[in-house]
């Protein structure tokens, strides 16, 4: 049972999971031994993520492991709608289409009402509806993984107010997950969907950056890359330090307002652009955010201001505000990369979903673990990373027992 889009595209998005299999060879590894072990037999997986080509590997993997898997859209705008298509043909249950604004929670409900053992989220949606609108499914919760780090966020506060019922691993926290895909993967599709929306020149212009964390950092990189002059804008000394420190220019939001050309937000928390920024702006400003939620630009406030909007291109509206000026936002302010791109290169979602998968497995072997927030444990981190280096062709080096034992006791001095 499906509900989607248009079932006659599936044959465009069966070429777009070959595509992406072709380019993550961990989980195509993972997929092969999920296949002969069966870690997942008898359980049913929920999982609300973007609906992507990469996801959709993460779900052949995941039943090859034996699970009944459901999936429901993690984004109003982000689902690729041949994608959801082939993904039903081949007899997964899918709750997901492009613009599915309105009955975004019935997909939600949809795919809870499988009752689920395991739960994989982005941004945290199915686990805050088991807790707070379906109680009773948490009996059967073995427990739950969160791919981005505002989820992690929303979970860690559960945790702390003692409201979090079943354990949740923070998949966002592996190192082979936010250093590359935070970093990497939102720094070059970040830009992709600002260009696919716009076709702006990047070079010369001011490109503010709200939010240095690993998100911030890789947009910041490729924006300077193609030879923007880049504002960065934090709350956090520390980042800003940093941000300063890797040769950007640091300031106020009010200050970077009046001179910035594209503004991005990566910051996680809500209204960091509002109207106080908006009526400082230049006239032909675009507004873009990567945030996990549309929540970073107020759009209550540019449509209290507006005398006037229009749709100027795909996926890009134009603002006319009663001062004259125009402002343009990018994809309804939800995650630029995916609204208006395809998201994370395939390489990169390679190690995020190879996590993912792995967990699975790791929680099904673990039903009684404690509620509260686990890290991705080191070994599997470790050997998602070396996983990848083995398919990239690289080698390491390995230390041998007089260096460990160097490493490991203080006996032996300078």
């Amino acid at each position: 049972m499906s509900k989607i889009a248009n079932p006659k595209l599936a044959a465009q998005g069966k070429l777009k999971i070959e595509w992406a299999e072709s380019r993550m060879p961990v989980l195509m590894q993972i997929k092969k031994e999920f296949s002969k072990a069966k870690p997942l037999k008898g359980l049913t997986v929920a999982a609300c993520l973007h609906v992507t080509k990469e996801t959709a590997v993460l779900m052949r993997t995941l039943r090859a492991g034996g699970a009944k898997v459901v999936l429901c859209g993690s984004n109003p705008l982000s689902t690729q709608d041949d994608v959801a298509a082939q993904l039903a043909k081949e007899g997964i249950s899918v709750f997901a289409w492009r613009g599915n604004h309105k009955q975004y929670y019935w997909c939600l409900k949809k795919a809870l009402d499988f009752e689920p053992n395991i739960t994989m989220d982005d941004g945290g949606d199915l686990i805050i509806t088991i807790h707070s609108k379906r109680k009773e499914l948490i009996r059967n919760m073995i427990g739950g993984s969160e791919e981005t780090t505002t989820g992690v966020i929303r979970f860690k506060a559960m945790e702390k107010d003692g409201a979090l019922k079943f354990p949740v691993i923070a998949v966002n926290d592996a190192q082979t997950k936010h250093l590359f895909d935070n970093r990497y993967g939102t720094g070059q599709s970040t830009i992709d969907g600002i260009l696919r929306s716009t076709n702006v020149l990047f070079s010369g212009k001011n490109v503010v950056v709200s939010g240095y964390g690993w998100v911030g950092r890789g947009i910041a990189m490729r924006a300077k890359g193609m030879g923007a002059k880049v504002i960065v804008t934090e709350t956090d000394a520390v980042k800003a330090l940093e941000a300063a420190m890797d040769g950007y220019q640091v300031m106020s939001l009010n200050a970077a307002a009046k001179i910035g050309d594209i503004f991005i937000t990566a910051t996680g928390n809500k209204h960091i652009l509002r109207r106080e920024h908006f009526s400082k702006m230049k006239d032909g400003v675009i507004l873009a955010n990567a945030g996990h939620f549309n929540v970073e630009i107020k759009i209550p406030d540019m449509e209290k201001m507006k005398n006037g909007k229009r749709k100027i291109r795909e996926n890009l509206e134009e603002y006319k505000l009663r001062n004259g000026k125009k402002l343009y936002l990018i994809g309804e302010g939800r995650l630029v990369n995916l609204t208006a791109a395809e998201g994370h290169p395939s390489e990169v979602m390679d190690m995020s979903f190879s996590n993912q998968a792995l967990v699975a497995s790791y929680l099904a072997e673990r039903p009684k673990l404690r509620p509260r927030v686990y890290s991705v444990p080191k070994e599997l981190d470790n050997l998602v990373a070396a996983l990848k280096l083995k398919s990239m062709k690289y080698s390491i080096d390995t230390m041998s027992k007089e260096q460990k034992k160097y490493l490991e006791t203080w006996q032996e001095g300078t």
